[in-house]
């Protein structure tokens, strides 16, 4: 190949890989992260679709070339010349899918272990659902239920769900994890969150003729504030 075919195409896969960075960059698709996990998990996310720009500008950047390049004049069916037991090639296209496949079940690995690890003292709260709403009991409080999630900043929670009658799904976009509520199970899910604010507790699995409004508030505070809630709760 010469020279100038390698700056073509490598100008043909900048201007594609530019193009779908932008794509990519420009549009909030997602959540503002709001606990240490969902911080991971866009990592992820991001790890993967750089591994897709530059699969994207590279496939681009060939296919642009031939089609400008190579193009069949009208009338012509004939095939191209064949590429069977070109042992390089096959080498080739079987190794990079299997070092960018692997490469991608490493991080996900990592981040799955690092986001299940709950620590040694986590912040155990029971989530109950029910058609349609949600309850959440703080059994280190002494059983304190309330219809509002209330959690303090950088410190661990272990959220135990259960449901009382169908299948939901506890879910808070900004969080970045969901975790279904099945009858007679008990599941979990571990949230550090890092952002004060307030965001929506959603019900992501269909429940019923009600699941669009069973919903609820998940409020992140400070450590102080939340022990003065805990302390004002219970003397209530």
């Amino acid at each position: 190949m010469r020279k100038g075919q390698i700056l073509t195409l490598l100008g043909i896969g900048l201007v594609a890989g530019g193009v779908a960075t932008a794509v990519a960059v420009l549009p909030t698709w997602l959540p503002v992260q709001a606990s240490r996990e969902a911080g991971r998990i866009d990592f992820t996310i991001w790890f993967t679709i750089v591994i897709s720009i530059v699969i994207f500008a590279i496939v681009a950047a060939v296919m642009i070339y031939e089609i400008a390049k190579f193009r069949a004049p009208p009338g012509d069916d004939s095939d191209g010349p064949p590429i069977h037991g070109h042992t390089g090639l096959e080498i080739g296209w079987t190794i990079v899918p299997l070092v960018i496949v692997t490469s991608i079940a490493i991080v996900s690995a990592i981040v799955l272990s690092r986001n299940g690890n709950a620590g040694v003292n986590p912040l155990r709260i029971d989530v109950t659902a029910q058609q349609y709403s949600w309850s959440f009991t703080y059994p280190d409080a002494h059983g304190l239920t309330s219809a509002v999630l209330r959690l303090p900043k950088n410190r661990s929670v272990m959220l135990t769900i259960s449901s009382k009658d169908v299948i939901h799904s506890f879910w808070v976009p900004e969080f970045g994890q969901k975790q279904d509520a099945v009858p007679g199970l008990h599941t979990t899910l571990h949230i550090t969150p890092d952002r004060i604010g307030t965001y929506p507790v959603i019900c992501v699995e269909l429940c019923g003729l009600g699941h669009s409004v069973m919903r609820s508030e998940a409020i992140v505070m400070t450590p102080a504030a939340f022990d003065q809630w805990l302390k004002s709760q219970q003397a209530a």
